[in-house]
């Protein structure tokens, strides 16, 4: 077996596999779904036709979508004993770990879906549809809102701001959070959606795979970048003060979130659609305060690094004026990157290959061994 010749540090532009999901154009600024624009998709469709999408490569018919979405209403509601678990869990406890602990722990409830293979995408559904409960149902919990009623009729996105918010969102405000499911949906093979794929190699199942996955994006340095944006902000305070803020971070050769990515050269489209919905939402609001911060923010930052926006930039803005406080964000993104997850951990089934990268060796070998009693 040849030995490794060399190494690409976190795999950048190594590639692992074939997928027909998703393609990002990082030089053109470009993300296909399933040979679909994001920019047509997020004009002009909604989360549950993305989800149906990623997982069987075609758009819906309208019998098909309207299958779908009657679906995801029948399988929101959590079992009875693991939304007694949900209720135990500590109050204090970030929201991704319970999102990580209810995933693996609706396994135990569910076995039919856990088998791996083409039948899977009945769990891919039944995740996709439930992830909003679980976290409106801790949210409302730990805030002493009245426990969440499952509302089929809702859409994705509709009901998600409900379960978090204890209240019915507006048409504009329902569709700011469509269009930010549907651009968070997939984006190839980020960590997270990596991780899914190397467990599912192994041929576990389905929960195991989206566990891992969330897992993977608590991590700061994948999710929550959006969290850290809106810190940034907080700190800033007013857009006079931007060039004093940036200056003073890039002295120190610290990152300012929210620019900047491995894949993209040029702006991320998922940052220019979410960039008029900030300004929308902002204005819909009576304040473009955060949108005016994130204006000169991207001035100062381009002209004294050259970078451009990413997805972060500007979604954190939205849900702040939303009403969504910093720690759902990240869970948010969960909710709807479950779509994605689960169509790659499907495509995984059908192309099994264990994942197995070999690592450059650079430690000691024929050290001598010494016993016990003569080690200092």
């Amino acid at each position: 077996m040849a030995e490794p010749v060399g190494v690409q540090r976190g795999l950048e532009d190594v590639v692992a596999l074939e997928s027909r999901i998703c393609f990002i154009d990082g030089k053109q600024g470009r993300l296909i779904y399933q040979g679909y624009d994001i920019r047509d998709l997020a004009a002009r469709s909604t989360f549950e036709e993305v989800a149906y999408l990623l997982w069987y490569g075609r758009l819906p018919t309208a019998a098909q979508l309207a299958d779908l979405k009657e679906r995801f209403g029948t399988l929101r509601a959590l079992p009875d004993r693991l939304q007694e678990q949900v209720d135990r869990m500590p109050a204090d406890a970030h929201p991704m770990d319970i999102l990580r602990t209810a995933v693996s722990g609706l396994a135990f409830f569910e076995p039919e879906e856990t088998r791996p293979g083409a039948s899977s995408i009945g769990g891919a559904q039944r995740l996709t549809a439930v992830l909003p409960t679980i976290l409106g149902q801790f949210h409302r919990r730990r805030k002493g809102l009245p426990p969440l009623a499952v509302r089929p009729e809702l859409s994705q996105a509709a009901y998600l701001l409900y379960a978090l918010l204890d209240r019915e969102p507006t048409e504009l405000e329902a569709r700011a959070i469509d269009v930010a499911l549907i651009l968070h949906a997939d984006h190839e093979l980020n960590a997270s959606t990596f991780a899914a794929r190397v467990t599912a190699s192994t041929l576990s199942d389905l929960y195991s795979a989206v566990t891992s996955a969330i897992g993977t994006l608590k991590g700061p340095l994948h999710g929550g970048a959006n969290e850290r944006v809106m810190e940034l902000l907080d700190e800033i305070g007013v857009p006079t003060r931007v060039d004093e803020v940036v200056h003073a971070k890039l002295v120190r050769h610290e990152r300012v979130m929210g620019f900047g990515h491995r894949v993209y050269k040029v702006e991320d489209p998922r940052a220019t659609i979410l960039r008029d919905w900030s300004r929308r939402i902002g204005e819909a609001a009576g304040d473009l305060h955060y949108y005016e911060l994130l204006r000169k923010l991207e001035e100062v930052v381009h002209r004294e690094k050259g970078l451009y926006p990413n997805v972060d930039l500007y979604s954190g803005s939205i849900y702040s004026l939303l009403g969504i406080t910093h720690d759902l964000f990240t869970p948010i993104f969960a909710s709807s990157r479950v779509a994605g997850w689960t169509a790659h951990v499907l495509e995984e089934y059908q192309d099994l290959r264990l994942i197995r990268p070999t690592a450059k060796y650079v430690g000691a070998v024929d050290l001598p061994y010494i016993p016990v009693a003569q080690r200092s």
